[in-house]
């Protein structure tokens, strides 16, 4: 913060224009004497703030009050035109692209499949571009683009870590090529820990400053909050989970080589099928349903129609769809074998957690991502029951709670606390 020295009339003012802003934030649309009795601010004090955020560009007038006796009230909203942030989740299907105003409204989104013989650069400048251009906006309007990758680059050497299979990324010089091909300030995170984002400032985890977000899809992966902050570890690798060595899984060596561990192999999609059939029960028909390509996908899209006359390959399944399955069935109808499918699979995450919670003592462990959330309240309360056993501590279990998209909306958060840092900190106007 410039232009304020502590104590002085200035830096009170901006501390109070803060405040309001982020309480038009939290409650929408304020009347002015509203906004003085949640700042403790007096009326002539609530009127000259309104006046300079609306001189600044940073609030609107935006309607009245109504259905009360005496006269309307004039109403107060941040101007959701004051900037624009984007988001881009990347996975080796594909990337999806988001742009949201200054609110947190999504008002632009774009969808770029993985295409062979397009370069990362051109991949992203193409999904960001087709977001901005539904939103009806330029590339030079957007203040901050925060893009999800699985991994993590390496903090001292730029390298994409953890993230073999996304083709393309590996390139020492790419950041610095996405550098010059995006004007505007541009960060890259882990996409686990944005989907804890996400949760932290929308979901299940708002108002724990200690927590584990355990993400299964694709790969088994965890975010680590400590202290309300992003713990990411000297290689950015901390929470990559799925290479923790565990009791009952052979010990996986070259685990970089293999891109896989022995958690990955014991409690992943994966293993899933094998414990099904061992208990005899058989692929559900929908698990060859299309499954979303990557972290946090929402639902599939509905393929264009195909003339009767044109033959047509059965779909496959995918791991991801399989796992979904099978863990839905049993958990629409938790008895006989269905019942040892979710207890064997809450027995195999269990395992896993244990270790995060022996190590952290977080307050909560979120689980999130499409497989596990398959298992509903079912697998989340016998995964709770087997961590009292295996656990030093007992902290509560509970779902994600942002299930569309969470990768690509902790994205968009992230950009959106950035630049509101940025934009309504009044002392540089």
């Amino acid at each position: 913060m410039t232009g304020t020295t502590p104590g002085t009339p200035s830096l009170l003012r901006v501390m109070n224009d803060r405040a309001a802003l982020d309480l038009l934030l939290e409650h929408g649309p304020l009347s002015r004497t509203r906004i003085g009795r949640l700042t403790g601010l007096s009326k002539p004090t609530a009127s000259q703030l309104l006046a300079r955020l609306e001189a600044a560009g940073l609030v609107v007038a935006s309607g009245t009050t109504g259905g009360r006796p005496g006269p309307n009230a004039q109403l107060y909203g941040v101007n959701p035109r004051a900037a624009h942030v984007a988001g881009l989740d990347v996975t080796p299907g594909g990337i999806v692209a988001a742009v949201a105003d200054l609110t947190g409204e999504v008002i632009g989104s774009h969808e770029l499949p993985y295409a062979e013989g397009t370069g990362a650069v051109d991949r992203v400048t193409l999904a960001l571009g087709g977001a901005v251009k539904d939103a009806g906006l330029q590339r030079s309007d957007i203040h901050r683009v925060v893009i999800a990758t699985p991994g993590s680059f390496d903090p001292r050497t730029g390298a994409l870590r953890y993230a073999d299979h996304l083709p393309g990324w590996h390139s020492p010089t790419l950041l610095e090529e996405l550098a010059a091909a995006l004007p505007m300030p541009v960060e890259y995170e882990n996409d686990v820990n944005l989907a804890a984002v996400a949760e932290q400032r929308l979901g299940a985890a708002r108002g724990h400053g200690d927590f584990v977000l355990l993400w299964n899809e694709e790969g088994l992966g965890a975010a680590l909050v400590l202290g309300g902050r992003l713990h990411r570890g000297w290689t950015g690798g901390a929470g990559e989970v799925g290479f923790l060595p565990v009791p009952g899984h052979p010990l996986v060596r070259q685990v970089t080589q293999v891109n896989s561990g022995g958690y990955q192999e014991l409690a992943g999609v994966q293993a899933v099928p094998g414990m099904a059939a061992a208990l005899g029960i058989g692929e559900p028909p929908r698990a060859a349903a299309a499954q979303p390509a990557g972290p946090g996908a929402g639902p599939a899209v509905t393929p264009v129609s195909t003339p009767v006359s044109t033959p047509v390959a059965p779909p496959v399944a995918t791991p991801v769809a399989t796992a979904v399955a099978l863990l839905a069935q049993a958990a629409g109808h938790p008895e006989g074998a269905n019942l040892l499918l979710l207890r064997q699979y809450a027995t195999a995450l269990a395992t896993g957690i244990a270790s995060l919670v022996a190590v952290l003592d977080p307050e909560i462990v979120v689980l999130s991502g499409a497989v596990t959330a398959a298992g509903g309240d079912v697998l989340r309360e016998l995964v709770e029951a087997e961590l009292a056993d295996l656990a030093p501590s007992r902290p509560r279990l509970v779902s994600g709670t942002v299930r569309d998209r969470p990768v690509l909306r902790g994205a968009l958060e992230s950009a959106l606390a950035a630049t509101r840092d940025e934009v309504f900190d009044t002392s540089r106007r």
